[in-house]
């Protein structure tokens, strides 16, 4: 899989998409398609392009020209749809450069499976291929874009279950053979990781928005009143006062809110428990990992061992119900207390409450509702309260080593448990960090995180060109990475054991994958340095040879 494209052929698709932003035919549509976006960069304080027009004949010479003219920005902010398909929830999404979700569109298969304990590879397959092309037209609907509007499409290609992400990718290949728009590989976890940072780029354009709001109203009012406002300078410079302190403030807090590299990231979910250095797109390092469990597949057991009802899932169900119970009734055990080290386990927890379930509560009844509760409660006290063990020791080695990281990151669909937030809150601030949350709606699988998590690797070149052809033809490899980790990189003072012996069809990293398309990207530009060398030292070799028959032949006039 190639990583990258190269910088000028990534401006030539950039050129392409605003030109097709501005030529005639796309024109009726753009003003509309880009009303959303236009307002959004209006009330944002933003210089917004004028409205695409039909180019009359008089202009085309200059418009040649400026197409002709390098530029390193589209007219409009860069647009991305996002396609997510690796479990059981089909979400699709488009999102612009300015952090703006334009439109979304999710489609859960939480009733499906329900009945089954579990999610079912081939019922999950068989509802993103039903729900795909809804999702899709959904979105590009409440985006009010078309599809040739876009400026590539990304698409999770794992890790996740095969049968489902080949339904994502194969609809991915299809937009953007059919409109010529690169395709953006994303890995699911890295997409979890990253859509914190869409927040803070929409933090950021609110807090501009709010400024240029009451600038514009201070100079309208001046306008009106005139004179008026003259006489009373007291009222009017405290009530622009109290309005530039708001400002202020507001600014001041989306700063804070802002995301920026280095910083800790905690991925909770039903497959992965990973604390994370983050310190760049697709620059991990892992500081801890589970070695058995995970704490969403940990809640999911629970709760069906309790006989709860697993909608909309298992963990928030169990969250819901332990509110009921006494969390200190069951004396259970904190998992690996004698272990200096930032990795988890969950299995023996999980054994332990099985066996107190099958003790007291084999069967759920009305009648021994509290004790079920109670079993829950407890289960969630001690599980979280292994999660704030590591996450603390993760934090002091952070903060050892990289002491400009500001930010504590939780993401994943367990990361919208209510009760872990408070817990982690107040870790971030006894060590001085910020806890940042997405949403719990970006939180769980969606289409906003991997559009997101595409255009940050947008910005940055990373994209696959156009495919040839929607259809896969027979025996044409298709990229799938259902095994793909996150990063082999791991700290130092980390021992984490391998977690499983099977090696089969597991990728290489997706940090490993970075370091050696930069160690690619190094090697090439010292060959064309190398190759311009060489051909500068011949041209001035045979220019000195050419000065010196020229010479000789003088001379023997």
């Amino acid at each position: 899989m190639r990583l990258a494209v190269p910088h000028r052929v990534l401006l030539g698709l950039r050129q392409l998409a605003a030109a097709r932003r501005a030529s005639p035919r796309a024109c009726s549509g753009a003003q509309h398609s880009r009303g959303a976006a236009a307002a959004a960069a209006a009330s944002s304080g933003g210089s917004s392009p004028p409205a695409a027009s039909a180019p009359s004949q008089h202009s085309s010479q200059p418009e040649q020209q400026a197409e002709q003219a390098p530029q390193s920005q589209p007219a409009w902010p860069a647009l991305i749809l996002g396609i997510e398909s690796s479990c059981d929830d089909t979400g699709v999404a488009v999102v612009s450069a300015s952090g703006r979700v334009l439109g979304e569109s999710l489609a859960s298969q939480a009733d499906i499976h329900a009945a089954w304990g579990g999610v079912v590879p081939k019922l999950a397959q068989e509802a993103h291929e039903a729900a795909i092309d809804g999702c899709v037209e959904a979105a590009l609907a409440a985006a009010g874009v078309r599809p040739e509007q876009l400026d590539a499409v990304a698409v999770t290609i794992g890790p996740g279950l095969s049968l489902c992400l080949r339904v994502g990718v194969l609809k991915a290949r299809q937009l953007a053979a059919a409109h010529r728009l690169p395709l953006i590989p994303v890995h699911h976890m890295e997409a979890h990781a990253l859509v914190a940072r869409l927040g803070a780029t929409r933090f950021a354009a609110e807090a501009a928005a709010a400024e240029q709001q009451q600038q514009q109203g201070v100079q309208q009012q001046q306008q009106q009143q005139g004179v008026q406002a003259q006489q009373q300078p007291a009222a009017s410079t405290a009530a622009l006062g109290a309005a530039s302190d708001a400002v202020q403030a507001a600014a001041e807090a989306a700063a804070d809110a802002a995301v920026e590299f280095p910083f800790l990231c905690l991925l909770i979910s039903g497959g992965h428990n990973l604390l994370l250095l983050v310190e760049g797109i697709g620059q991990y390092t892992q500081l801890g990992t589970t070695l058995d469990d995970a704490l969403g597949e940990a809640y999911d057991k629970v709760a069906r061992l309790l006989g709860l009802e697993l909608k909309p899932s298992g963990g928030a169900a169990l969250e819901a119900f332990a509110r009921e119970g006494d969390p200190r009734a069951l004396p259970f055990s904190v998992p690996m207390q004698r272990r200096p080290t930032c990795d988890f386990s969950y299995a023996g927890l999980k054994t332990a409450v099985r066996l107190a379930i099958e003790e007291q509560a084999p069967e759920a009844t009305d009648a021994n509702r509290q004790l079920r509760a109670d079993i829950a409660a407890s289960f969630q006290r001690v599980a979280v309260a292994h999660l704030e063990e590591r996450c603390r020791r993760a934090v002091g080695w952070v903060q050892e080593s990289h002491p400009q990281v500001r930010h504590l990151v939780v993401a994943g669909g367990v990361a919208s448990n209510q009760y872990i937030r408070g817990r982690l809150t107040a870790i971030a601030d006894a060590a001085g960090l910020r806890l940042v949350c997405p949403p719990p709606r970006l939180c769980t699988d969606n289409g906003v995180m991997v559009a997101w998590a595409g255009m940050e690797r947008y910005q940055l070149g990373l994209v696959e060109p156009p495919p040839a052809s929607a259809q896969v033809a027979d025996g044409e490899w298709l990229d799938l990475r259902p095994r793909w980790p996150l990063t082999d990189r791991k700290d130092p003072r980390s021992f984490t054991a391998p977690r499983s012996a099977k090696k089969k069809r597991i990728f290489t990293s997706l940090t490993q994958l970075m370091h050696q398309q930069q160690q690619g990207e190094a090697a090439a530009e010292a060959g064309a340095a190398g190759e311009a060398a060489a051909a500068e030292a011949a041209a001035a070799g045979g220019a000195q040879e050419q000065e010196q028959q020229a010479a000789a032949a003088g001379a023997q006039r």
